[in-house]
């Protein structure tokens, strides 16, 4: 009895059937050795049909191998193309919300109920703004209030619009093509708005608790002491009472507006700078008025349509045969008689 190389004997039947199996091999193979032909190896004929296979075998894997990289192709566009209209709706709905954010936004500005509440008030507080503008207020020690309304500052600039053209015409300007009209429009507005959206620009800067809305209310109701001091000295030329009426009126309601922006501003430094701009202007505006407004519209007529100088004498032929005609006709009448 032999010992397995596990460690436990073999019997003989288990050698049995281990020699039958390796007979049974070794006949099954000489039994496939001895069908093939010998000649078989090197016929070339064989040798053909096993190229002409490996040929086909290898356009096989070639035609496996381009449909699977079709498929990852059509794979890859499929994620491209729906990459790609994805991106397309995404951009459309953008576009869509930009358009209906735009379209609000424009009838909210185009819709003239906005400013119904800036133009919504009663005469009499009109009338009692335009007397508050020339009495200074006295308490900064908190922020003074600010009526935020636009009927009575736009109301005052065309009053001084008519006021420049008054003391235009009562100085001899001779109006051209409308060209005086536009220049006191210009002139007003862009006071009011140009300086209003620079004085807030400065409150801005100084840290002042005031809006756009209200200083365009106070600039425009400080305009009512120059509209005073306009009409009166447009009427009597008195250099000597401008200047009273300057410093009067003029400082009341310049003052009257310092004192509000002081209540609104912290600081003083930024109290310095912010008044001291507004006092500036505003008075320096009212000169301006007085004093060059009509040189300069002089100037731009003369520039636009040139100098308004009469034309000159021109001395006129007179026919002397008549007058020697009728001397001599009195002559003859006279000797005839």
């Amino acid at each position: 009895m032999a010992r397995a190389p596990g460690g436990h004997n073999l019997t003989a039947a288990e050698w049995g059937g281990f020699e039958d199996n390796v007979q049974g091999g070794t006949g099954a193979a000489v039994i496939d050795m001895e069908n093939m032909d010998d000649t078989s190896g090197s016929s070339f004929e064989d040798m053909g049909e096993i190229h002409q296979r490996m040929k086909e075998d290898e356009e096989e894997g070639e035609g496996d191998v381009v449909t699977e990289e079709g498929e990852e192709d059509g794979a890859f566009l499929g994620m491209k193309g729906f990459k790609s209209q994805l991106g397309r709706q995404v951009a459309d709905e953008m576009w869509q919300a930009g358009k209906r954010q735009a379209s609000k936004a424009f009838n909210l500005y185009a819709n003239i109920d906005i400013l119904r509440p800036y133009f919504d008030v009663e005469p009499i507080q009109v009338r009692n703004r335009l007397l508050e503008s020339m009495i200074p207020v006295r308490l900064i020690s908190f922020p003074q209030k600010i009526a935020v309304e636009l009927y009575g500052p736009l109301m005052l600039v065309f009053t001084m619009v008519a006021i420049l053209l008054h003391g235009m015409k009562s100085s001899g300007t001779v109006i051209r093509e409308g060209t005086l009209m536009g220049t006191a429009i210009g002139t007003c507005f862009g006071y009011w708005l140009g300086v209003s959206s620079f004085i807030c620009f400065v409150a801005y800067l100084c840290n002042a608790q005031i809006t756009m809305l209200q200083t365009l209310s106070l600039l425009g109701y400080g305009l009512f002491g120059h509209c005073v001091v306009l009409f009166i000295t447009y009427n009597i030329h008195f250099h000597s009472l401008f200047y009273i009426f300057w410093l009067s009126i003029g400082g009341l309601s310049t003052l009257r507006m310092v004192a509000v922006l002081l209540s609104r501003t912290v600081g003083h430094t930024q109290r310095l700078v912010l008044c001291g701009t507004v006092t500036v202007l505003h008075m320096l505006f009212l000169l301006y008025l007085h004093f060059a407004y009509h040189k300069v519209v002089e100037g731009i007529l003369d520039t636009l349509d040139g100098p308004n100088v009469p034309p000159p004498f021109q001395r006129v032929a007179r026919d002397l045969s008549l007058g020697t005609n009728a001397v001599l006709n009195v002559t003859a009448q006279i000797l005839s008689s």
